[in-house]
């Protein structure tokens, strides 16, 4: 039988109201609309479906400040998590929305109504309280905390909803189950004992170990409940980790599991996650729920220590376990003995026992590089999938990003740099010439500050585009300005290679080499804002390669280019 919802029962939103569906969608057509962010949206879809029982809505300000301080709602119930509607106070004010006043709440990728909330509370919170409160420090280098204080608006807004629509998913649908399929399914299996297991990463041996021996010692079935919302920074991207996760099922005996994915946006709350995460696989009916090593923290603080210690997680979620009536499985982290080809609970292993172990990062290493990955860690079959998704440096794709003056030789160095790249072969390569770009892309764009931080920005979206794909893109506009240009490294670091590249010909040689005679127009005040005359160019500090052609040669500044691709493992053969 599964386990009775926190609260005690399941509020499910959706079978609540069914029966005046079409009332709501004839009404929400006609109310003020705000259209949610990725993580209202998670948040909004487990309030409907019952994953946040016993929630009915998003929080009231007495009911935030009874979780914030006192882990509880107001009437008591055990509640770890503030989760509340925050939206701008100017958007509010021209919505006209007041205390009373109904709202529909869009899906920001479709414009589907998704629910109706009747407000009953607006109140602005303080976040510094809330970082200590919740997050236990007042540290961006928390995730929970820098999202509070950069993403979050600053008005919070609660109050009962109605279920009008669900979201509408077009990936791994047949395994996105809410809590009623979820407990519909364990009935048609006869699962009465089920352990839950929560991860945000992929699975290797180790926790294909870890959940077999938890339904060994408490004689259940699994449940493997991956997160598929919001997850750290950084983070393998979901379509990767569902593929592994499919991959792993078929290595647990016949009928012992079932994949069902959360779509939950995870705050990397620790000790207070842990007993919400608890909750939550409560409501979709789980009997016990495993807590490993540092469950749910997000690493290292701004002095460079753990935020949470790493059992305070099992800590706290072992002090509520009466009001849970969820019951925990505690693990300690798993180790690999080569002489007996066995997994281990490191506080079980014998004195003086050889161990093998391959940290996070020593994985991203071995995947960067092609280096191997031994089947005693992970089967073959999800190391392909990894590998499909993290190709090596020299599968991957980069940027080359030429910044200088006009006539500073970026463009003669760019194409020359092109020739070289298709002569060593293994990608495309594109190359955005300024002017090029200013043509086909930008041509209603002036020359003020914001248009060239646009123009730019457009540049930097390209240049990442093609980086995903793996190709090789250089890029030679004058982007003057710094945060224009860090903006774009910040887009094409995520997905390869990025290299700043100051083409520093001083301003004199520069004159001398404009054949356009747009120099001498702009200093004869014929131009206006012309970068090096009337306009400022910001020297980076943060060049990778700093080249000047009145001092070195094209063909060398090449090289010194290929050097550096090479160093990196982006091209040559290692």
């Amino acid at each position: 039988m599964a386990n009775t919802p926190h609260g005690g029962v399941l509020k499910d939103l959706y079978a609540r109201d069914e029966s005046k569906q079409v009332a709501l969608q004839t009404e929400a057509e006609t109310l003020p609309s705000v259209t949610l962010t990725e993580r209202q949206l998670c948040d909004l879809e487990l309030i409907l479906n019952g994953g946040f029982s016993p929630l009915e809505g998003f929080l009231t300000k007495e009911e935030y400040e009874s979780v914030v301080h006192n882990l509880r709602l107001p009437d008591g119930t055990l509640w770890t998590m503030p989760i509340y509607l925050d939206i701008d106070r100017t958007e509010l004010d021209r919505l006209g929305v007041e205390t009373g006043s109904r709202v529909a709440l869009r899906d920001p990728r479709d414009d589907q109504v998704l629910a109706i909330l009747t407000v009953t509370s607006q109140f602005q919170a303080d976040r510094a309280v809330e970082a200590e409160a919740v997050y236990g420090a007042n540290d961006q280098a928390h995730p929970a905390v820098q999202y509070l204080f950069n993403n979050t608006r600053d008005t919070y807004v609660g109050g009962p909803l109605e279920a009008v629509n669900e979201p509408q998913h077009h990936d791994y649908v047949a395994i996105r189950r809410s809590p009623t399929e979820v407990r519909t399914l364990f009935r048609k299996l006869n699962w009465t004992r089920v352990v839950a297991f929560q991860t945000r990463n992929p699975m290797h041996r180790a926790h294909r170990e870890l959940t077999v021996r938890a339904a060994r010692m408490r004689h259940a079935n699994v449940l493997i409940q991956p997160v598929v919302g919001l997850t750290k920074p950084g983070d393998i991207d979901h379509f990767t980790r569902v593929r592994v996760y499919q991959a792993i099922m078929p290595k647990y005996p016949n009928g012992m599991a079932q994949l069902s994915l959360l779509p939950l946006a995870m705050r990397m709350g620790g000790p207070r996650e842990a007993v919400w995460h608890a909750i939550i696989r409560k409501n979709f009916g789980a009997t016990h729920f495993i807590v490993g090593r540092d469950h749910a923290g997000p690493g290292k603080n701004s002095a460079g220590q753990d935020f949470y210690g790493p059992y305070e997680a099992q800590e706290l979620v072992l002090r509520y376990k009466d009001e849970l009536d969820i019951e925990v499985v505690p693990f300690q982290m798993l180790t690999y003995l080569p002489d007996t080809d066995e997994y281990m609970p490191i506080n079980e292993v014998p004195e003086d026992t050889k161990t093998l172990n391959i940290s996070g990062t020593e994985l991203r290493r071995r995947l960067k590089t092609g280096a191997p990955i031994p089947e005693w860690f992970s089967y073959p079959e999800v190391v392909r999938i990894l590998r499909e998704a993290n190709p090596p440096r020299d599968k991957q794709g980069f940027t080359v990003f030429l910044t200088g003056l006009h006539a500073s030789g970026k463009e003669s160095i760019a194409r020359a740099l092109q020739v070289a790249l298709n002569q060593e072969g293994g990608r495309s390569v594109s190359l955005l010439l300024g002017e090029t770009i200013r043509h086909e892309l930008s041509s209603e764009l002036g020359f003020t500050k914001r248009e060239r931080d646009i123009n730019v920005g457009r540049i930097g979206f390209v240049a990442a585009e093609l980086t995903r794909a793996g190709a090789a893109c250089i890029a030679a506009p004058i982007a003057p300005y710094n945060d224009a240009r860090q903006l774009v490294k910040t887009q094409v670091s995520k997905s390869g290679g990025f290299y700043l590249v100051h083409v520093a010909t001083p301003l004199e040689a520069c004159i001398k080499n404009d054949r356009t005679g747009v120099y001498q127009r702009a200093i004869d005040g014929e131009i206006k804002g012309f970068t090096g005359i009337d306009d400022v160019y910001e020297t980076p500090d943060d060049a990778d390669l700093v080249a000047d052609i009145t001092k070195t040669a094209t063909s060398q500044i090449v090289h010194e280019i290929i050097l550096l691709l090479e160093r990196d493992g982006y091209i040559g053969d290692r």
